[in-house]
């Protein structure tokens, strides 16, 4: 630690030689957590990382005394801890929870990763996120070369470890990872031409894997076997007065308590009154709001639905009842007792009745789920599925962060998937049985939405890939 305390100002002189690495990495690590979060780093150097990071309470440890007070004399407005951060008093001391916890770089370095990670429990909560950044142990012999050539600064001992076993690091220490990135092909200017390689061809698959830099981002593994959680039903609805009725006939009673919410698209066959008549005719039984759209699609609608809701868990019923409304309940149990963060439905997996989707939808579904498994770095096998989950609070949370996006999605599915990549939500698909419609027809156009479909792939790859 001495030898690093001595050479701050050294330090400074090759951050600035290499100040495109670095500013590639501090605008990823912005993207990955965004300002007003109570962010905690371990090993916060002088605190530029973290400052950059725009934390409504910033906590850095590191156990450097002048590295320290520069970063006090810097940064004022953050709190700095001289510590060891694989000391349990040091990390007792502090107050929690925090909102993200940042290992950057500095992983390589502990003793024991695995029980520090353990540590880090005290200081999360459910919907704590922790970034660990790190190089890629496919670069090692680049950047030893790079210091023999006297191109880089000498590292303090380093270990250079693999993915799969900070995986299983991560694992033992009970974090789960929800998403991990790889970053900077080449990390040097050269005229532009490494940060136009970095934001569009490193992020490519396959080539992504030989980046420089990669990073993780994790969640506590915490279940709640007995939470319980009230829900808001959202059903959408143009066109549908013939299936009004049997959505309340079938839907199950689960959650703490439940609300369903009819948002109408200005049907032209009567929808709208026939929400009307089911709600007079089910009061006292069930709990249902009929809203009317301002505006058009099922983006609208879900906007306008979600707005309203009072439910502790928010979920999309299709009115079309191609999903089965029975199969709601496995929907909510996933979110109340923690296992994920946003469900998915998916109609790929079991068994179609016949005429319930045709081969050409079937074949576009197919080509756009490998697309946006990428996009999102989550398994993905049908984003157009109408039935969603998620959390109100984490909703709202989308809705306040929503301008990184703007508004873009007519259909109201990526919307929320996209919105749920970027917070970093534990996101998980659940099949359903899939059924073919018995009152009215499609209101998909294959051509019209799938042109649809491929801008949003190419809007979400340059907002969740380039960059």
């Amino acid at each position: 630690m001495d030898e690093i305390d001595a050479s701050l100002d050294e330090i400074e002189r090759w951050r600035k030689i290499n100040a495109a690495y670095h500013a590639d990495d501090l605008k990823f690590m912005r993207f990955l957590i965004p300002p007003g979060k109570r962010v905690l780093e371990l090993g916060c150097g002088t605190g530029d990382l973290l400052a950059a990071l725009e934390p409504s309470y910033g906590v850095g440890i590191d156990f450097g005394a002048r590295t320290l007070t520069r970063a006090r004399t810097r940064y004022p407005q953050l709190n700095f801890i001289l510590g060891d951060a694989e000391d349990p008093a040091t990390l007792g001391a502090i107050e929690g929870p925090f909102d993200y916890i940042v290992i950057a770089d500095t992983i390589g370095m502990f003793e024991d990763i695995d029980a520090t990670l353990r540590l880090i429990h005290q200081l999360c909560a459910p919907s704590t996120r922790i970034v660990i950044s790190y190089y890629s142990h496919l670069w090692e012999p680049v950047l030893k070369a790079a210091e023999a050539l006297s191109l880089r600064r000498r590292q303090p001992q380093y270990n250079f470890i693999a993915t799969a076993d900070f995986l299983n690091l991560m694992d033992l220490a009970d974090f789960e990872v929800i998403n991990g990135e790889h970053r900077q092909l080449l990390p040097l200017r050269l005229f532009g031409l490494g940060p136009f390689v970095n934001k569009f061809i490193a992020p490519l698959p396959g080539i992504r894997k030989l980046c420089l830099r990669t990073y993780l981002v994790g969640r506590p593994v915490k279940l709640f076997p007995d939470r319980k959680l009230s829900a808001s039903v959202l059903i959408p609805c143009r066109n549908e007065r013939g299936n009004i009725e049997n959505a309340i006939l079938r839907m199950p009673r689960f959650g703490s308590e439940q609300e369903i919410l009819f948002v109408e698209g200005n049907s032209s066959d009567g929808t709208f009154e026939e929400c009307e008549r089911v709600r007079a005719a089910y009061q006292g039984q069930w709990d249902i709001k009929v809203l009317k759209q301002d505006g058009r699609g099922k983006g609208d609608a879900v906007r306008k639905g979600f707005a309203a809701a009072t439910g502790d868990v928010l979920m999309i019923l299709d009115a079309d009842l191609t999903m089965p409304p029975e199969a709601l309940p496995k929907y909510h149990a996933v979110i109340e007792s923690g296992k994920a963060d946003f469900v998915n439905g998916t109609r790929l997996v079991y068994p179609m009745e016949d005429e319930a989707m045709r081969p050409l939808n079937f074949i576009a579904n197919r080509f756009f789920a490998y697309l946006f498994s990428y996009l999102v770095n989550t398994r993905l096998t049908d984003t157009l599925c109408g039935t969603k989950a998620l959390l109100r609070r984490d909703y709202e949370v989308l809705v306040r962060e929503r301008g990184y996006f703007g508004n873009f999605d007519p259909f109201g599915d990526f919307d929320l998937i996209f919105g749920a990549a970027k917070q970093n939500l534990k996101i998980i698909e659940t099949p359903i049985h899939y059924k073919a419609r018995t009152f009215g027809e499609t209101q998909i156009s294959r051509f019209r939405d799938g042109w649809l479909l491929l801008k949003m792939v190419w809007f979400a790859y340059r907002k969740l890939k380039a960059i």
